[in-house]
């Protein structure tokens, strides 16, 4: 059983407690965050379309819990954020087939994805991305950003944020 650090637990005393009964609303799933401000960055960007933000044991913070809170300004009041152990337990809160997960190994690209409320943007940590099996086991729910040949990658805040408002646009396009 994990044990909470300090940080994890300063951070969990800011985020209100998961509700009983799943949300029609957007998920970002954070799977292992290893950078504090990214996370409070994402945290911002889910309470700007009403998302829920999932944070994946264990959370890499290697400082305390006020970058968390700087990055999301006096936003943590109004965010939806659930620190849990593993990706199981949030398959069996949103469903694992409601699970989109984002990587530049993926062949979909995210404009392409038929989004539903409720759906879940799964994002892995910012030195490592994704494991390899989760893409390989799901490609058809693989998606990735389009960029130029030239990036590697996005910041995963920003990565998160495109996601999110492209599957907040495609949902209310429907």
């Amino acid at each position: 059983m994990h044990r909470p650090t300090t940080a994890e637990s300063e951070i969990a005393k800011l985020m209100p407690e998961p509700p009983s009964t799943p949300s029609r609303d957007l998920n970002v799933v954070l799977f292992e965050p290893e950078i504090a401000a990214n996370a409070g960055a994402i945290g911002r960007t889910c309470v700007a379309v009403g998302a829920t933000l999932w944070l994946v044991r264990p959370l890499g913070f290697h400082r305390d819990d006020r970058n968390v809170r700087r990055a999301g300004l006096d936003y943590w009041e109004h965010l939806r954020c659930h620190v849990v152990d593993d990706l199981d337990e949030v398959a069996r809160r949103v469903g694992a087939d409601r699970f989109w997960w984002f990587s530049t190994r993926a062949a979909r690209v995210c404009t392409d994805a038929p989004f539903r409320p409720g759906d879940a943007l799964v994002f892995g940590p910012e030195s490592r991305g994704l494991p390899r099996r989760r893409i390989e086991e799901n490609p058809e729910r693989a998606l990735r950003i389009p960029m130029r040949p030239e990036a590697r990658s996005l910041n995963l805040a920003n990565a998160a944020a495109v996601g999110l408002y492209e599957a907040y646009r495609r949902i209310g396009e429907s």
